[in-house]
């Protein structure tokens, strides 16, 4: 039916010259259906952990309490799972007793969607689909197994998962497991931020993360998650500039980021979530500097890291920038001291995302034309920074004699502010006279 991958197929093989059952399950049989090649690779078994684990010569004992071990083989990890039947869910996540069994189709039964509750052994070619998930494969639908409010109240993070699965495969929620949605938000609350941050990485890798942020919107689960966005539905714009209303301009603007930058998908969805709070008729006052600051918590509260926050809220503060022609080298000097020599293709990137999402496109020639001024900048060597200046603190407190303190900072930051206006001014000899004129 399919090719798959040379370590999933010598497990499965193993595993049945075992004695055992195995079979390919879950996301990896979904995407080869789809005609994907999996990231990951899932294998299902009757065989508990102890006996896989003393089939293969590297495991890691990743999720043993739920069955799962991660053999390691010279193509790469491989997460094995023992059959089971999961009892009654007691904190929204995880079931309170699980117990092993050897019916597959029990298996299957616990699984989130139809699309994921398949088996496949590709010794025999036999798929085992018990819930029309190859029907719902072709119809590119979401449909919960079973019950989907049952399915939703057992984990919280499923609801979160099917509008994730609707944008990076481009399908629709069906009807009754979108409905299961708002009535199980209590559940959703009792996700860890770290799962939900994973969840939110994943869907922002979709070729249109808006497709699942609506759904999030309309079922209740952006106010849950990302208030700050569901905030701005709704938030009318100069029509001039712009044709949607913050809400849609940011998920548009979005979708237009590059897809494998993490960084600038992030700060096109958030750069505009300051507005609401700072609208005054059609003007948005401040709404960079406050954006950043709601940015900022958010990325906090969904466990981001310090530098992917920082990054992220460097371009949300620095998006507003209005190049001319008129600038002066001074002017792109600041501004790449501001921005960051290092962020300026992030920058980029996010305005043109921006402008893609705007009433009228600006076009890259005003960037094209900026970039090539930053560039003869650097070629030039211009300091841009305290450390680029021919003289360090050291020298200052000799020349002065003064003691170290914040004072030997402040003749820094003012020389500098003069080498950013006359480079020339960036020699040894120079800066001694000018520290000593002022002194």
């Amino acid at each position: 039916m399919f090719t798959v991958k040379k370590g999933a197929a010598e497990i499965i093989q193993r595993l049945k010259t075992g004695g055992f059952r195995a079979y390919l399950v879950g996301g990896s049989l979904r995407d080869l259906l789809l005609g994907k090649t999996p990231e990951e690779w899932d294998i299902t078994t009757n065989a508990r952990p102890a006996e896989v684990t003393a089939l293969f010569p590297k495991v890691i004992p990743t999720g043993i309490l739920y069955g799962t071990v991660t053999v390691l083989l010279p193509d790469g990890p491989y997460e094995v799972t023992t059959f089971r039947a999961d009892e009654k869910y007691v904190d929204g996540r995880h079931p309170s007793n699980v117990r092993f069994t050897n019916d597959l189709q029990a298996d299957l039964a616990r699984r989130d969607f139809t699309v994921n509750a398949l088996a496949y052994d590709p010794e025999t070619k036999e798929l085992f689909d018990d819930f029309a998930g190859q029907a719902d494969l072709n119809m590119k639908i979401i449909r919960a197994v079973g019950d989907p409010l049952a399915r939703f109240s057992e984990d919280g993070l499923r609801p979160v998962r099917a509008c994730r699965f609707a944008a990076t495969l481009g399908f629709t929620i069906d009807g009754p497991t979108f409905d299961a949605i708002r009535p199980t938000l209590a559940v959703v609350r009792q996700v860890a931020p770290e799962r939900l941050h994973d969840e939110l990485v994943k869907l922002l890798k979709a070729e249109k993360p808006s497709l699942g942020l609506e759904y999030m919107r309309e079922s209740g689960l952006l106010d849950l998650i990302l208030p700050e966005l569901a905030t701005c539905y709704g938030v009318a714009q100069p029509p001039e500039y712009h044709k949607y209303d913050v809400y849609w301009h940011s998920l548009y603007a979005c979708d237009a980021a590059p897809k494998n930058n993490l960084t600038v998908r992030l700060a096109a969805l958030l750069h505009d979530i300051g507005k609401p709070a700072c609208k005054v008729d059609d003007t948005f006052y401040r709404h960079d500097q406050t954006g950043a600051e709601l940015a900022a918590t958010f990325l906090r509260r969904l466990k981001f890291s310090n530098a992917e926050s920082g990054a992220v809220v460097n371009l949300i503060t620095n998006h507003m920038f209005n190049y001319e022609s008129g600038w002066s080298d001074a002017a792109v000097r600041r501004f790449i001291r501001r921005a960051g020599l290092d962020n300026l293709p992030n920058l980029f990137a996010l305005r043109r995302a921006d402008t893609a999402a705007m009433e009228q496109e600006l076009g890259a020639a005003y960037l094209n034309e900026l970039q090539g001024r930053i560039d003869r900048i650097v070629a030039d060597e211009n300091a841009l920074h305290v450390a680029d200046l021919k003289i360090d603190g050291q020298a200052i407190m000799l020349a002065l004699n003064i003691p170290p303190g914040p004072k030997v900072g402040q003749i820094l930051n003012a020389l500098l502010e003069k080498v950013l206006d006359d480079p020339q001014l960036n020699d040894r000899e120079t800066l001694l006279k000018m520290i000593k004129a002022d002194a």
